[in-house]
């Protein structure tokens, strides 16, 4: 379910042949390009071969300078054939990693295509449960973790099998007494090498994780800056951002020793076994139980084997480390979305606007135990307006997320022209309400950018006339760039008022049959409340409108008032009938607000 929250498994990355397989699923971001990255199999295995051969001809050039070799050849015929093996081997190898670069880039483009297309389809409620920078943050470095292996750390884990098993084969046949005291040395590495590469994967994990909490306060604080300016608290975010580093820095240095440990490791423990087997081979060239060809070949052999090995250990923690990444976008890649945009929906459903609250009762999914509403009962005639007032807090704002169908309702119905909103495709229904909200937030293109919101393929006469109904014409053409006026970063270059206004622009252009007003003129001056009251008057002509007051001066023409109060009606009527009811508390309200104005 979207509900669950990503965070719990955030530290659940223990590896299991179970997981592993799961992972697997990943694969199918690659599967349009299979083609190419089997083909890139294959050069990769040619490859690996091709360079095979370099460690025998340096050993054959030895015995052929010292008369030693069986080979039908002279130096300067090797010479040649270590040329025509270099070309072949860097033709191969360029091929190899283009190859692998196409599969890597396109199938991680697809799986970001995949996560963004999943993120915008999930409830509300799942983003109410994760905080968004550290969702941003994991992901990206979850999918920058998958993009490396699919790139680079895939191919090269099984190049690095294939040279182990090919060069083990090869030092077996040609110099089995050396090879058997290797291999007698190399599981020591191996197993010390699997210890230290869990110890250094538990650090990284724990470093991605700390990362992550150090850009949640990044974005937190650039999305709240007018707040932290307000409450002059640019110290106190500063000392938080660096108390976080401060602990990423101590995390990545236990990093760095780790890995510094394992460096030690493999100087003192892999090359000091390398060292051995030399040793060895030298007593046994003395003996001349072996040429010095032969030596050169299993030296350059062994070598190459034991930096395969301890490849190996890092491309294996690297692997594990992609299985829990994998596991983590798969949960959210297999969340049940709110919305299918692969399925059509009949996106010309007609709505007229009759609507009916049947008993609601609600409790948000993050505050399970706190009853928002109560067994609401509410009913709305098409064309009609009407209003909510009450308190803070009350579930004015609820009712009509819960209309949007933000939420599953608890206990209760919520019907449009007779019918359960729930059984209306999600798109198609939506696409009949319009909002205009307290709080507009525009995104930071072009001030038509944001008014395409309401109809992507509006013409400019469409855009236009929006603009001229909701009274923001006036200040657009004063503008040298008129409609193309950049607005910012979430609108901070337009006043409050002129954001309202292109807010119910936007409306307009949606042409919704149900009008949602959530609190549009609570926070403008009167000026600005004055033309946007006037705009507002305009777009709910022939809608079914809901209005959320804080002013009651503005919801005096309505149809009905609604008083709200902790999560029930407890009043309703037109301002003059609730006026006249002297202890009420429409009365009351509004005693306060005419009486402090």
């Amino acid at each position: 379910m979207a509900e669950k929250s990503i965070e719990k498994s955030a530290d659940k990355e223990k590896f299991s042949k179970e997981k592993a397989l799961d992972s697997l699923v990943i694969f199918r971001y690659i599967k349009p390009y299979k083609w190419k990255f089997i083909l890139g199999m294959v050069l990769l295995f040619i490859s690996s071969m091709v360079f095979m051969i370099f460690p025998y001809l340096s050993g054959e050039m030895i015995d052929i300078a010292q008369g030693d070799s069986e080979l039908p050849y002279d130096l300067k015929q090797i010479g040649w054939i270590l040329l025509l093996v270099l070309s072949i081997q860097g033709l191969v190898s360029y091929s190899r990693v283009m190859l692998f670069a196409h599969v890597s880039e396109k199938g991680i483009r697809d799986l970001r295509k995949a996560l963004y297309n999943k993120l915008i389809v999930l409830p509300l409620v799942f983003f109410e449960e994760n905080r968004v920078g550290d969702l941003i943050s994991r992901l990206t470095a979850d999918v920058e973790k998958l993009e490396r292996v699919f790139s680079i750390t895939l191919a090269e884990f099984f190049r690095q099998i294939i040279i182990l098993i090919v060069g083990i084969i090869f030092i077996a046949i040609t110099t089995p007494k050396l090879s058997l005291i290797m291999l007698l040395s190399f599981p020591i590495i191996v197993i010390g090498g699997f210890f230290f590469g869990r110890y250094i994967r538990n650090l990284s994990r724990q470093k991605q994780k700390q990362l992550a909490e150090t850009n949640i306060i990044v974005s937190e604080t650039t999305q709240s800056i007018q707040t932290v300016k307000a409450f002059t608290n640019e110290k106190f975010e500063s000392d938080r951002y660096g108390a976080a580093q401060n602990k990423l820095v101590q995390i990545a240095l236990k990093f760095a020793q780790g890995r510094a440990s394992f460096s030690v490791f493999i100087v003192t423990i892999l090359f000091g076994a390398l060292f051995f087997i030399i040793w060895q081979g030298a007593i046994m060239l003395q003996n001349g139980t072996i040429t010095a060809g032969e030596l050169v070949s299993f030296v350059a052999y062994t070598a190459t084997i034991g930096a395969a090995i301890a490849g190996l250990g890092n491309f294996v923690t690297e692997l594990l480390g992609a299985i829990g990444a994998t596991e983590r976008l798969m949960e959210i890649l297999d969340m049940e979305s709110e919305v299918d945009m692969v399925k059509t929906e009949d996106s010309a459903i007609k709505i007229y606007g009759n609507i009916k609250y049947e008993s609601v009762t609600f409790s948000y999914p993050t505050r399970p135990d706190i009853k928002v509403l109560k067994n609401l009962n509410l009913d709305i005639s098409a064309g009609k307006k009407v209003a909510l007032v009450g308190s803070s807090g009350a579930g004015k704002s609820t009712i009509i997320q819960l209309l949007q169908r933000f939420y599953e309702i608890e206990s209760g119905t919520i019907k449009v022209d007779g019918k359960d909103i729930f059984e209306y495709g999600v798109t198609s229904f939506r696409k009949n309400l319009g909002i205009v909200p307290q709080e507009v937030l525009l995104f930071g293109g072009s001030i038509k950018e944001n008014l395409l919101y309401g109809k992507p393929d509006a013409t400019d006469e469409e855009i236009i006339h929006a603009a001229k109904v909701s009274n923001s014409w006036e200040f657009i053409s004063k503008f040298p760039e008129g409609l193309e006026t950049l607005v910012g970063e979430r609108g901070v270059k337009l006043s409050g008022g002129q954001k309202q206004r292109v807010a119910i622009a936007r409306a307009v252009l949606r042409n919704p049959t149900i009008l949602l007003l959530d609190e549009a003129t609570s926070s403008l001056d009167a000026e600005s409340e004055s033309l946007i009251q006037d705009a507002l008057n305009k777009l709910m002509e022939g809608r079914t409108s809901i209005i959320i007051a804080h002013r009651l001066s503005t919801i005096r023409d309505v149809d009905c008032i609604y008083v709200i109060d902790d999560g029930q009606i407890v009043e309703k009527g037109t301002h003059e009938e609730l006026t006249a009811i002297h202890d009420g508390a429409y009365n009351t309200l509004a005693k306060l607000q005419f009486e402090s104005n």
